[in-house]
């Protein structure tokens, strides 16, 4: 598992018109190929009486899978630059799809590149763009007299607190990024003279978006 990566929010769309064409930026986060074309296949059935519905996607933590279709328009105008403003972005397990309605007015090779680069680049502003941590949640149980000392010191630390159980002993769960681990069981045991307990449970990704301007 990646420690952090970039990805979309989540599904959006935006629209631009560039020389009275319309170009409808479509995005969505996906984890499989067959996500990807499925969602593909959606707006092409939404738009099938658009001049083209190009598309572009970016799967795996490696980016092992990487597609672009210009679907009609010239080689190498739409599908690519679409592809190139992911990777520009640093993003993974993404899928967009810029559908195109001609407005009478050829932009040429250079103008389909911009376009639909413009098209992905404002669509993800718009839309958003997460970065997803890996964190891990720890729980550390202590007696009742330490729990204002331990909750303020957590409140204003570089750790994010999860939720407290109030049980016989309580239990204070904390996210706490992967590499950060062992100072943080260090930390605690510090504050607590030796006094706590601590367990390492699940792993998982929070998601904080970020600014893209």
């Amino acid at each position: 598992m990646l420690s952090h990566y970039y990805t979309v929010k989540g599904y959006g769309e935006h629209e631009i018109i560039i020389q009275k064409s319309r170009f409808i930026c479509y995005v969505e986060r996906v984890t499989t190929e067959e996500e990807a074309i499925e969602f593909i296949q959606k707006i092409k059935k939404k738009h099938k009486d658009a001049n083209h519905n190009c598309s572009a996607y970016l799967i795996g933590e490696n980016d092992q899978i990487q597609k672009a279709n210009d679907d009609g328009e010239p080689s190498g105008t739409a599908g690519v630059p679409m592809l190139e403003v992911l990777k520009k972005k640093k993003l993974k397990d993404t899928v967009v799809v810029v559908t195109r309605y001609f407005g009478g007015i050829k932009l040429g090779t250079g103008g389909l590149i911009r376009a639909y680069g413009k098209s992905v680049s404002e669509g993800l502003g718009i839309i958003g763009i997460v970065e997803r941590k890996l964190m891990r949640v720890l729980h550390t149980k202590i007696d009742y007299t330490w729990l204002g000392k331990i909750e303020n010191e957590l409140r204003s630390s570089i750790y994010m607190l999860k939720e407290i159980h109030y049980l016989e002993q309580v239990e204070i769960e904390t996210f706490v990024e992967e590499s950060q681990v062992p100072d943080f069981i260090k930390w605690m045991t510090e504050l607590t003279n030796g006094q706590c307990y601590n367990i390492e449970g699940e792993n998982l990704y929070l998601e904080q978006l970020i600014d893209t301007n």
